[in-house]
């Protein structure tokens, strides 16, 4: 294979920051057809999809407690998604990892006053300018009213909305900065891009992310929830305990199917030849990465953990 051919396989690995870097530098007008859908989760809990990772929101007499905010462009259609739900403002904001599609509506909310709060991780990747090796691009730092105001290294715990609300820290899964937030009464859990519902998964390995670490991850949410948990994934449709154990059959068919060729000394090229989730694609192929790129990508994840 070329090597432009193979630089094209592996832009695919950056779907979060690739993609969604050339989403925020175009116009508002990009945006204009992009509608908020409000999936009521459980009483007071809601799940608003439009473009990019999926949102989170709790509301009640506290106020509205906000998980990702997409990009920043969408604001002013997020909010007004929010007040069809409920006068309240929105006092808190919690992101689940530094990705545009996850924090790209920062700054409008920072400048409403909103308190940004995510794992330390997050801060450190949003407040400097950096290089990103796999895309061979200059992420810039973020503005400073769009940067955490509170971080955290393990938990973080808010008692809001007559809810127990804990962000946890699950390290080196699909970034090293990836918290997954759990209303403890609701039995609601937002999981970031740890889990992709119905699609292949991105790992961020140029931000620590690594394969093993979201399975080891999925693995101890499976035992941390029951068959009445609502789960909002990061990106895909609203989920329960049978789509996270599917989810987790996926993740280890891949790693073990890829090990295996790796293990038997196949170069990139044969692997890319094999197409060794060809049968997976119906299925799993459909989301923002494209399928005959994925092997390239795991090849890369695995062969240079």
């Amino acid at each position: 294979m070329n090597l432009f051919k193979r630089k094209n396989l592996l832009l695919a690995l950056g779907f979060v920051i690739a993609a969604l870097s050339t989403l925020q530098v175009k116009s508002t007008d990009d945006f204009k057809n992009v509608d908020i859908k409000t999936v009521k989760v459980k009483d007071g809990i809601y799940m608003l999809l439009g473009r990019g990772g999926n949102i989170g929101v709790s509301v009640g007499d506290d106020g509205v407690f906000l998980i990702d905010d997409q990009f920043a462009p969408l604001t002013e259609k997020i909010k007004a998604a929010i007040a069809e739900i409920t006068n309240e403002p929105i006092r808190f904001l919690i992101n689940t990892h530094w990705h545009f599609d996850h924090t790209g509506g920062n700054e409008n909310l920072g400048k409403e006053g909103v308190v940004i709060v995510a794992h330390h991780n997050v801060y450190e990747r949003m407040s400097i300018d950096h290089f990103h090796t796999v895309l061979e691009m200059e992420i810039p730092a973020s503005q400073a009213v769009a940067l955490p105001v509170i971080t955290f290294n393990d938990e973080v715990k808010f008692h809001l909305n007559g809810d127990h609300i804990h962000a946890s820290h699950y390290q080196n899964a699909h970034t090293d900065g990836d918290s997954i937030v759990r209303f403890e009464k609701a039995n609601v859990i937002h999981t970031g891009d740890v889990f992709f519902n119905g699609m292949y998964p991105l790992i961020d390995s140029y931000s620590n992310g690594t394969l093993e670490g979201v399975i080891r991850t999925v693995q101890q949410l499976l035992n941390q929830i029951d068959n009445k948990t609502k789960i909002i994934p990061g990106h895909g449709p609203l989920a329960n305990k049978v789509d996270l154990q599917n989810y987790l059959e996926l993740l280890i068919t891949i790693r073990d199917r890829m090990q295996k060729l790796i293990d038997e000394g196949k170069s990139l090229d044969e692997v890319i030849e094999l197409q060794p989730y060809s049968d997976l694609d119906e299925k799993y192929g459909k989301g923002v990465i494209p399928p005959e790129a994925y092997p390239a990508i795991i090849y890369e994840l695995l062969s240079s953990k």
